[in-house]
This record gives C-alpha cells, sequence and structure tokens, in this order.
C-alpha cells in the first residue's frame, strides 16, 4: 500500500467515524477509545495508574472514562489478589467486538 497524504488519513478516519456515529453503536469519546484501544492492544495487566501514566492523563479523568466503557460493558475493573489497593482493567467479549465492528470501518473507509 503507498503512503496516504495527511489529507487522505484524516479522510479515512472520518470515513470509519461518520459510519461509527451512523451505527446503532454506543458514540465513544476520544478519550474513551484511547483508553479501549490501549487495554485491548497492549500487554496486560491494565491499572488505572498505569493506564494514567501511559496516556499522560490525569487518574481521575481515566476513572470517568473507565466508568462510561464499564457501565457499557466494553471493560471490566476488579480487584488485584496480589495488591488490594490496585484495580485492574480488564478486556470483555463487548469490548472486543466493538472494536472489531470498529477495524472493520477503518477498513471499508480505506481508498479502492
Amino acid at each position: 500500500m503507498e503512503q496516504l497524504s495527511s489529507t487522505e488519513v484524516l479522510n479515512l478516519w472520518r470515513g470509519a467515524l461518520v459510519e461509527s456515529v451512523r451505527r446503532d453503536a454506543p458514540d465513544l469519546t476520544a478519550r474513551q477509545l484511547a483508553l479501549l484501544l490501549t487495554v485491548y492492544l497492549t500487554p496486560a495487566p491494565h491499572t488505572v495508574r498505569g493506564l494514567a501514566e501511559t496516556l499522560n492523563v490525569s487518574k481521575p479523568a481515566v476513572t470517568r472514562a473507565l466508568d462510561k466503557l464499564g457501565t457499557l460493558e466494553m471493560i471490566r475493573r476488579k480487584r488485584d489478589e496480589d495488591d488490594h489497593r490496585s484495580i485492574l482493567v480488564q478486556r470483555t467479549v463487548k469490548g472486543s467486538v466493538y472494536l472489531s465492528e470498529f477495524s472493520d470501518l477503518i477498513r471499508d473507509a480505506l481508498p479502492d
């Protein structure tokens, strides 16, 4: 595949996002989507503290985004059995399905 220009990359992302908001799927914020992608695409374990450091945002901001993702059942939180002060952020089937379908939208937006 040849290198896409900045405009082509942004149009690709726009096309996927437009199609995403047209579907009957949750409308995630950029922060929520970044957190979801980080949990699914980087090695576990994930904690609120670790996600905040990775994304360079505050722990309260991560907690708010995780609250929404938890309500949508895209992630689950579980107390760390080894460190009871820490909460682990885990993947769910619903989150996996959402990201699989979102990746299809991006793929479908690719130019022929």
